[in-house]
């Protein structure tokens, strides 16, 4: 698990084969808002790794979007945050949680603080989705290299 703000020594996210033979980064986070800047360090650590930092403020916002409303909308107690690198100009955000209830986009009241999530993750990913799995759901967007 991550160090939380209190820790002055967090752990180092979990590196695993992925089955696109590029290496996958993973981190299980506490399901709180507060977990949405360790998911954003996750994001910008592997794309530095994999020289994709031109794809960070795009990906680092999205993340930041899938944990808020996993956080907001699932009462699980962990999430998982993954990045995968799929090719050259491409990767996949995924956050998993115990939730079975699918995302679906909902249009927000034009005076509503909050309720945009889907909408921007939709703007700014490439495509988007979420698979049910039998504990749970895994929501995941790819984000591309313009």
């Amino acid at each position: 698990m991550a160090g939380t703000a209190s820790d002055p020594h967090p752990t180092q996210p979990h590196l695993e084969p992925a089955p696109t033979g590029h290496p996958a980064y993973t981190e299980t986070l506490p399901c709180t808002p507060e977990s949405a800047p360790a998911a954003r360090r996750l994001i910008r650590q592997a794309l530095g790794a994999w020289a994709l930092d031109g794809l960070a403020d795009d990906a680092c916002l999205v993340a930041g979007e899938m944990v808020a409303n996993a956080c907001r909308h699932t009462r699980s107690p962990l999430i998982r945050v993954s990045v995968t690198r799929l090719d050259g100009t491409r990767v996949e955000i995924a956050v998993t949680d115990r939730s079975r209830a699918l995302p679906a986009r909902k249009p927000a009241a034009p005076d509503a603080l909050d309720g945009r999530g889907l909408l921007l993750v939709d703007a700014v990913a490439a495509r988007w989705g979420a698979d049910p799995q039998r504990w749970g759901k895994r929501v995941w967007a790819e984000v591309r290299a313009a």
